[in-house]
């Protein structure tokens, strides 16, 4: 696995490194301005975005193509292109996911829609990546032979900590397959990670997690261990859902609150859960990523979620539970429609067009990957100790190796540390009392940015360094 660490520590200083791009956009967040960049252009409906743990953007296109994006250059470096999926009117590749131990488990789920005997179905497939050959390989179907259609097939992946996966599905325009407990449509599943069904789901024997959704594409873990899903409604009514094990969620007898009196009728008798917001007209709800990040702190515990039909991002924030909306706040409405979402861990926020979808008209560029950063903010692993007293680097940028001088000689013994973006050490060089200069090898790092800090006795000197 050393070859993949050498990826994880190249990925991790490409996210960090910020050049300035053309075409860059800004909006205010209270008091924090927020620039919005394309990462990379000419995509085919970017259908799901996750942050790899190789610090890579991992991304599947309807149309069958899954690859890893590198997060500063936008590179496009494609594994696969999956060769059944069928594309038609909303039907395609959808949602994936990586094992939460990946690379040490090197697994890939994703779900897509196929045709079987000229049916259009639905199934999850699990791949095996090669970090030696950069591609995906031998599939593994662990759930098939779904109903689906063009229109309604879902479809998100998430695996909880309990290392069980969640799977959103659309009702596949079968209204009543919903609240169907023998139909694996209009539901949110919970698969075993190879398939099976877990022994404490709510009904024995049975994958159904939640029953009563519609067309649910939004699906995220919030860190206070709540799940969300966003769901698209009829003509009115979309929803923000809090996913509780066991609950109905009412469609089609429901839509959107209880406020009607069948549907209060209905609720009564079927353990409904209502929404935690909802929008009529509907905006057309899609990708949904929770944030809690310092680089944007007016929207700390929020759900982002994107919008087609509204080409919005809005920001909810929850309350202190994680159990209610209050209100909501849109952003970024001159990209077109935006389908999905994710975040880095240094707070920076990843959005994919959906323009060549059918559903509108696309620009010269699109589909894009969008940007979405707070370039004032400096992570704490690259801040500097000691801001007057800076360590000197040459050659900086550097290859194979470069020479450290420190502002005084080290008044005790220390050590020199190679820092990534994200904070972690990734190379450490004893240094000697009294010693002044170090050459450090730099043969192990990929491309990138670092910061190298040099410890002796209570003194902490600190520098970025590029090496290319």
């Amino acid at each position: 696995m050393k070859r993949f660490a050498t990826l994880l520590a190249a990925g991790a200083l490409l996210a960090a490194a910020a050049p300035a791009r053309a075409q860059t956009t800004t909006f205010l967040v209270g008091a924090t301005t927020v620039s919005v960049t394309p990462l990379t252009t000419n995509l085919a409906v970017p259908w799901e975005l996750i942050w790899g743990p190789d610090n890579f953007i991992w991304m599947t296109e309807r149309g069958g193509r899954i690859s890893r994006v590198n997060p500063t250059t936008g590179e496009v470096r494609p594994l696969l292109t999956v060769p059944d999926v069928t594309q038609t009117g909303e039907s395609g590749l959808l949602g994936m996911v990586l094992h939460p131990d990946f690379p040490a488990t090197p697994y890939l789920y994703i779900v897509y829609n196929y045709t079987d005997g000229g049916v259009l179905k639905e199934k999850l497939v699990r791949y095996s990546f090669s970090v030696a050959t950069n591609s995906l390989s031998a599939p593994l179907v662990l759930l098939g032979n779904i109903t689906a259609a063009t229109t309604h097939s879902g479809s998100r992946l998430l695996i909880l900590p309990d290392r069980t996966l969640l799977m959103t599905t659309g009702d596949a325009q079968l209204q009543s397959e919903a609240q169907n407990r023998g139909s694996l449509n209009g539901k949110v599943l919970r698969l075993n990670l190879d398939g099976s069904v877990p022994a404490n789901n709510p009904t024995p024997g049975s994958l159904v997690y939640t029953l009563g959704h519609r067309n649910p594409q939004g699906l995220v873990r919030a860190t206070s261990g709540r799940v969300y899903s966003s769901e698209h409604g009829p003509n009115n009514d979309d929803e923000i859902n809090l996913i509780e094990a066991g609950r109905n969620y009412g469609w089609p007898n429901v839509e959107g609150l209880c406020n009607l009196p069948a549907e209060q009728t209905f609720c009564a008798a079927n353990n409904v859960r209502e929404p935690l917001r909802v929008w009529t007209p509907t905006i057309a709800t899609a990708g949904l990523a929770y944030y809690d990040s310092p680089a944007i702190p007016e929207w700390r515990n929020s759900l982002l979620m994107v919008t087609l039909k509204a080409a919005q991002l809005v920001q909810m924030p929850l309350n202190t539970a994680g159990d209610a909306i209050a209100t909501d706040n849109g952003y970024l409405n001159t990209f077109g429609r935006l389908r999905s979402i994710c975040v880095s861990p240094q707070g920076k926020i990843y959005i994919g067009t959906s323009n060549r979808d059918g559903r509108a008209t696309p620009g010269a560029t699109d589909d894009r990957i969008l940007l979405l950063e707070n370039r004032a903010y400096l992570p704490a692993a690259t801040a500097s100790a000691s801001p007057t007293l800076r360590l000197s680097l040459w050659p900086n940028p550097a290859q194979g190796s470069v020479m450290l001088r420190l502002p005084v000689a080290a008044t005790a013994a220390g050590h020199t540390m190679v820092l990534d973006a994200l904070g972690r050490v990734v190379q450490t060089t004893p240094l000697a009392a009294g010693q002044k200069e170090q050459q450090l090898s730099l043969r192990d790092l990929a491309p990138g940015l670092y910061a190298v800090r040099a410890q002796t006795g209570s003194a902490t000197y600190t520098q970025q360094l590029v090496v290319r």
